[in-house]
């Protein structure tokens, strides 16, 4: 299965919740403010992540989303 992950900078405060709790050590904050004047934390390292949703219940802000991808199959027909 692929998954899709994302951030939304705009939203995040940079709070550090996520990065404390990634079991695979996949965040960090950023030292490039968003819109709102915060330093919001990013993937520094995306190909270590496990898609485990942590980062996501932990974000107060509803900041990070993984979603599955779903892959579209070809009908069959008889």
């Amino acid at each position: 299965m692929a998954y899709n992950y994302l951030i939304d900078v705009d939203r995040c405060k940079g709070c550090g919740l996520c990065v404390t709790v990634c079991p695979k050590k996949v965040l960090e904050i950023s030292d490039k403010v968003n819109t709102k004047g915060y330093f919001p934390a990013y993937q520094a390292r995306p190909e270590d992540c496990i898609f485990c949703t942590t980062c996501c219940i932990m974000c107060p802000d509803v900041a990070i989303n993984i979603t599955e991808i779903v892959e579209e199959t070809a009908t069959e027909e008889a």
